[in-house]
């Protein structure tokens, strides 16, 4: 989303609009994030990094040069087909999937709210996800086919003798993603996010992981998070490059899951003492764009909103 978008969002919202949401604090039934998908014309290298991170390619698109990778409950698409536009060398997050009850109803009401839509381009025996447009370039997907019957059963083709569902590496699951954001532009984001999809504000002193700036937003479904980070004080504005800059990974056992990465070849940031070690660790690859984050953090799952979840 430029920031044309999302002041034209924002103001889309306001007065008797704002007024007419009453659709409870999950409005598009968010039940997930699906997959998250990479942009590059690197894909084996971004493909090698992943695999350090305990990911395995599981299968292929059926049409397009783009490779699904999984471990536990987490998809990593990496797209190097491009669809028309110039892919650079360095990955980009260029795409979350939200899981949701429907589909069809959640990308209508997420247009009624003043989200922008994507056309979608599909080939003959493709499935037409509805997407918005998101943060940047990005898009924001929604999925209904999830579970026994999934998307990636319509559009690829598992790779042969590799277990399509390998186990999570020391816990390992989807935690959140850090968006970087202009200046003054937290507020805007918050409405963005809380009216399209009924994200919540976290208290300022609530604080996760070793790198805690910014401000914290928790999903309807209590599932995962954003974190929207502005430019450093005295800093230029970097409204331009607002982009899906990392990911943050969940595991119950960050001083485990680092021991098991390191062991895949996995380069960590030293820890600046032993409490900072159990609550988080940044780790090192070897391309730009491809930044993971480990957080403490215990995976219970869907909840209601307000429930909570395990950190």
């Amino acid at each position: 989303m430029t920031t044309s978008q999302a002041n034209s969002a924002t103001a889309s919202r306001s007065g008797a609009d704002r007024e007419a949401i009453g659709d409870g604090p999950n409005p598009l039934g968010v039940l997930g994030i699906e997959f998250i998908e990479y942009a590059t014309s690197k894909p084996q290298a971004l493909g090698n990094v992943l695999e350090t991170m305990g990911f395995k390619p599981v299968a292929r698109h059926r049409s397009r040069e783009i490779l699904l990778y999984r471990q536990g409950g987490l998809n990593i698409i990496v797209n190097a087909h491009g669809d028309g536009a110039v892919l650079s060398e360095r990955p980009v997050i260029a795409a979350i999937a939200l899981r949701v009850r429907d589909a069809a109803a959640a990308y209508r009401h997420a247009l009624e709210r003043g989200a922008w839509a994507v056309p979608v381009q599909v080939e003959v025996m493709e499935l037409n996800i509805p997407a918005i447009h998101g943060v940047g370039t990005s898009r924001i997907y929604f999925v209904d086919r999830h579970g026994d019957f999934s998307i990636y059963d319509v559009d690829f083709t598992p790779i042969p003798t590799v277990k399509q569902h390998p186990p999570a590496t020391a816990g390992l699951h989807l935690f959140g993603v850090v968006q970087y954001i202009g200046n003054d532009r937290s507020d805007d984001w918050t409405e963005f996010y809380g009216a399209l999809f009924g994200f919540t504000e976290l208290a300022p002193d609530v604080r996760f992981g070793i790198l805690p700036k910014g401000r914290i937003l928790q999903s309807p479904c209590n599932t995962f998070y954003l974190q929207l980070i502005e430019p450093e004080p005295g800093l230029l504005d970097v409204e331009d490059d607002e982009c899906l800059q990392r990911i943050g990974l969940g595991t119950p056992d960050v001083p485990a899951a680092v021991k098991a990465l390191r062991e895949l070849g996995v380069e960590f940031v030293a820890a600046k003492d032993a409490q900072q070690a159990e609550r988080g660790a940044l780790a090192r690859t070897t391309i730009g764009g491809a930044m993971f984050e480990l957080v403490h953090h215990v995976d219970v799952g869907p909840q209601t909103p307000g429930g909570g979840t395990g950190a």
